[in-house]
Formats: C-alpha cells, structure tokens, sequence
C-alpha cells in the first residue's frame, strides 16, 4: 500500500507538507507498512491538499482537501480497516475535471514521482531519445515533428519544425537550444506545473531537439521565483546524467548533450527571445533588432533555437507516438492540445489540457464547472498582458489560433483568467497596462512612454475624471504603440485596452460621462446607502474602520458618504441586504 501526497507549488501553499508530516507520522506510530511519497500537481488545484491511496492492487482512490485534521480517519479507516473514507474522497462531478480533458503535456503531471527517474523510465520514460538515437537521422525526427503541426506554445504560435530546421541549416558546430521557462503572464502556471511535475520530459524533449538540430549544448532559463522547479529541474538532470541519459555519448551513439540552469530576475520582457538572450549573456534583459533571429545568430551569436517548456514537453510523446497521433487531434491548422490555466471567478480553478478545437464554453462550463457563485458570465482575458478581453457573446468560439485571433485576443500561453457581472471592463484594461508599463524595458520611446500615457487616462477615467475624447486617444495611442515597438511587449501592450473598448465601449462611456461605473467596482464611482431592510442590529456600524456608520440599536442607520472610505466592510457584515452599492 502506498500513500502519494501533491506537492506541487498549489499542494505545498495549501498545505500539503503538514498532511504529509501527520501521514508519516501516524504510520510509524502505528508500524504501518506503508510508503508516502510526493507527486506534481494532477491539475485540480481547487482541491489541494490532495491524497491518493494505492492498494496493493494498484487501486488508487483519490482524497481532496485534506487537512492534517482529517488524516487520521483515512489512516484508521482506510490504511488500517482497508474501507475507503466516502466523504473525505473526491466527487464524481470533480473527477470530470480530469476525465474530460486530452492529456499529452500533462499526462505524468500527479501520476508519477517527479524525484525519482525510475518511475518516468516505468511510463515509457527516455524511450523516445533511444528510438531517436538508435533508428533516426536528425531531418527524418524534424519530419515528424512536421507531421505533427505543433507549433510554439510559448504565444505566437510558430511551427516548431521550421525553427528547429533554421537553426539545422545554419552554419556552424556550436549551437544552442534554449527552454523559455521564464512564464510571467499573471494567472500563468501551466509551466511551472509541468517542471514541477514532470521535469524528465522537458530534458527529453531538449536531447531530441537538440540532435534534430546538431546542438550540444541546452540552457534553461527559469524564473527565480519558481524555486521548487529549479530544484526538481536540478534533482531530473543528476538522475539523468547517472543514468547516462543526459551528457557524452547518450546511449553509446557518439551523440552529446547537457543541459544547465539559468535564474533569470523575474523580468516579464525576457519572455521575448531575444531579450531573454540578452539576459543569458548578463546584460540587462532587452531586445535586439531582428533579423538576424536567434536561429542564425542567438546566444553568443552562434545559431540558437528557442522554445517554451509546453512545446519541448510535447516532443517525446511525439516521437513515440508517431507525428500522425498528435496530429489526429485538434483542428487542421490548430493541431494537438493545449494546456490552460484557469483563474480568476471560476469554479474549479487549476489545469487543463485540452484538444485545440473545444470551445470556450466547453473549457470553462464543462471542464472548469463555470462561473463562482454561479454569478453571470461577463468575459474570459486569454493571452495575459498580451491577449485581450473575449466576451459572453462568444464563448462558443473555438479555442484555436486562428479563432482566436480573430477575437482581438490571442491562445498565447494559455492563462484564462474569467470574469463575472462584478468586474469593471475599464479597471481591468488598466491593471494589465500598468502590468506592462512596469515591465517596459524602457528600450522604445512608444513603449516606455506611450504605455504610461494610456495608463494615466485610464487612471483618471476609473476615478471618474475621464473627459470627452479619452476612448479616441487611447485607440490613437494604442495604434502608435503597436506600429512602433520594437518588441512583442510593447507591440500587444494596448491589445486588454483596445478589446475592452471593442466589445464593452459602453463603459468606459458610463465612466466618462455619467460617471457611474457599470459593475459598481470603481471605487471613486461607488456610494453605499442603507436601505429599509436595515434592523438596527448595529453590525455595520461596529465594523466599520473610520465610524462612518451611525444610528441607534433597531432603527435603519444612515452612512455618512464624507467620512465613508467604500471599503465594502458593512455590505460584508449585513445579514438583511440592508446595504446597497451603487
């Protein structure tokens, strides 16, 4: 019997360490033989801590939410008495969750033991290197990886074979193939999940990459703030080395390759490769001109492939698999799936892995259990800082690049944060672009300056000082920034603002010239009153940080709207709907 905890980054902050201290320490108190090991995140992050209990069968029933305190009835119930605990285990409605998802990336993630090499070698692990190595010449593994349609899962979506077959042809022996780890898009966790879970995918992809191009030499450049990855990253790449897996001469074939670890700062620029590159080299973390790309002159000028974790990860499923299988799903041009994170007012917030092709709807009501509270679906921002606003009258769109796009929005990495009836369109333009005007560069004057112009309208419209010609400015300014950034920052900067004034124009109009806001969210356009239901309970007036709140016990209370600073703490506290926000 076997005793498997998730501590992914979602099961550690959830507290899944402190379960799996009190897990161990009742099975030794207990002289259970028993074994507790760790797992990546399986994708359902609403339910950490998770607990999966395997049978000497190999049966796995699966626990949610499990908390140090309800540990010892799964131990005396189900460990000791051999009866699976019925209200501790996960529902039939959340294990849909998983069910109805295509897993490839994803397909160890909470499965495996990413610490130990022996149970990715147990899952067909390094298989595909050998098949490689032993049975194919580097033009026939790039074309499989044709066969396949992937294409860049890192944002713009690039056919993966043509880069790698750029830096094939370019001329030289010293040539680099770099992993972009470094996810920065807010509401992002699709990589970070994978390194943490499944790490020996990634450093396969990378070897296979790597002989398909004629690199010998893999960096990946992960952010600092990702801490358990790096170290999981570090623990694979040892065990990979000792297996000989991973340095000189992989399975006896003359072929080398190694891989090390870069930290970068944490900056949201170095997203864009060449940026990135700059950091590799220690300089500051901006963009160069292109051409030349990186295929032809990269990481110390030498030919240098770029990819992000989710497409490397894809790679060995590929090669085993055959090219044709990852191309059979998805949609003729969008292949294969695609990994999502879902945040924001979602139900069941986590992973997902899906076909390209599902709709909207589909991702978000079907797998992601819909909208908290089963409040109304207002709009879902794809693509981070990057992508834009898609609305409710779209959400049968299909999740495909070409679709998409089409939308004013892009897949780009794959965060969805949704949001309900409750978020001001206008707010949440001007918390992505003051995302973006923080992680400028500074390089390009559209961009350094032009992102902090649109930011200072935005600012005045949320505080309801917007005036008659702000949404045409901001289109004006939102153009210019796009036609002139040299970047790929700077040039989808304005894509939240110029979405948001597409599809939700009357908004930001009810701010500038009726000054309301529409989701009544905006603090500076907000008032709090107390109606009739109100029955002087004195609650409100209790809570209340500046006294702003008075009347006498059982008679209606009045908000004194100078002193009121809209902190929400009466509407909280009120039992009766007495509070109206307005």
């Amino acid at each position: 019997m076997k005793v498997v905890i998730g501590q992914g980054s979602c099961g550690v902050a959830t507290g899944a360490k402190k379960t799996a201290a009190e897990f161990e320490r009742l099975i030794a108190d207990k002289k259970l033989d028993v074994a507790v090991d760790i797992t990546g995140c399986v994708g359902t992050c609403y339910l950490e801590p998770i607990v999966d209990v395997y049978d000497d069968n190999g049966e796995m029933t699966r626990y949610v939410k499990v908390q140090p305190d309800k540990v010892e009835q799964i131990v005396e119930e189900h460990l000791i008495g051999g009866k699976a605990c019925a209200d501790q285990a996960i529902s039939e409605e959340d294990k849909q969750f998983v069910e109805k998802q295509q897993r490839v990336v994803l397909r160890n993630c909470g499965v495996i033991n990413p610490e130990n090499i022996e149970e990715y070698i147990a899952v067909d692990g390094y298989k595909a290197i050998e098949k490689v190595l032993k049975e194919m010449k580097p033009e026939e593994v790039i074309e499989e990886i044709k066969i396949s349609g992937l294409r860049g899962r890192g944002g713009a979506g690039f056919p993966t074979w043509f880069k790698w077959n750029a830096c094939k042809a370019s001329p030289g022996n010293e040539k680099y193939l770099v992993c972009n780890a470094d996810e920065g898009d807010p509401g992002a966790f699709m990589d970070r999940s994978v390194l943490e879970g499944d790490p020996h995918s990634l450093i396969e992809g990378m070897i296979i990459g790597g002989y398909a191009m004629g690199a010998t030499q893999g960096v990946i450049y992960c952010r600092a703030e990702y801490p358990l990855a790096i170290k999981r990253l570090e623990i694979a790449m040892a065990q990979a080395r000792e297996k000989g897996f991973l340095g000189k001469d992989i399975f006896g074939s003359g072929f080398d390759f190694d891989i090390y670890i870069k930290a970068g700062a944490g900056a949201f620029v170095c997203g864009e490769e060449t940026a990135l590159i700059a950091s590799l080299e220690g300089e500051r973390g901006m963009p160069r001109l292109k051409p030349p790309f990186p295929a032809a002159k990269g990481f110390w000028q030498k030919p240098t492939d770029i990819n992000n974790v989710e497409t490397l990860a894809n790679v060995p499923w590929i090669i085993y698999n055959g090219g044709a299988a990852f191309g059979g799903m998805g949609t003729e041009k969008s292949k294969g799936t695609k990994v999502f994170a879902l945040a924001g007012k979602i139900k069941k917030g986590g992973l997902v892995e899906v076909p390209m092709g599902m709709t909207l709807k589909e991702v978000l009501y079907g797998i992601g259990g819909g909208i908290k509270n089963d409040r109304q679906f207002k709009a879902v921002q794809m693509g981070g800082p990057s992508g834009g606003c898609i609305p409710a009258e779209l959400i049968d769109t299909p999740v495909t690049y070409e679709d998409i796009n089409k939308t004013g929005a892009i897949v780009g990495s794959g965060g969805m944060i949704v949001m309900d009836e409750d978020t001001c369109m206008v707010d949440m333009a001007r918390y992505f672009l003051n995302f973006t005007r923080d992680e400028s560069c500074g390089k390009c004057n559209y961009c350094r300056i032009g992102t902090k112009r649109m930011l200072e309208i935005l600012e005045r419209i949320t505080n309801g000082e917007g005036k008659d010609g702000d949404i045409e400015l901001l289109e004006e300014l939102a153009m210019k920034i796009k036609d002139g950034s040299m970047c790929g920052l700077g040039q989808t900067a304005p894509n939240p603002v110029l979405t948001t004034i597409k599809y939700f124009r009357n908004e930001y109009e009810d701010h500038i010239y009726n000054k309301k806001c529409t989701a009544a969210s905006c603090k500076a356009l907000v008032t709090y009153s107390i109606n009739d239901a109100c029955k002087g309970c004195t609650l409100c007036s209790k809570h209340c940080p500046v006294g702003a709140i008075s009347g006498s016990v059982k008679e209606i209370h009045v908000i004194d709207k100078d002193l009121c600073i809209k902190c929400g703490k009466c509407l909280d506290t009120c039992k009766f709907g007495a509070i109206e926000k307005k």
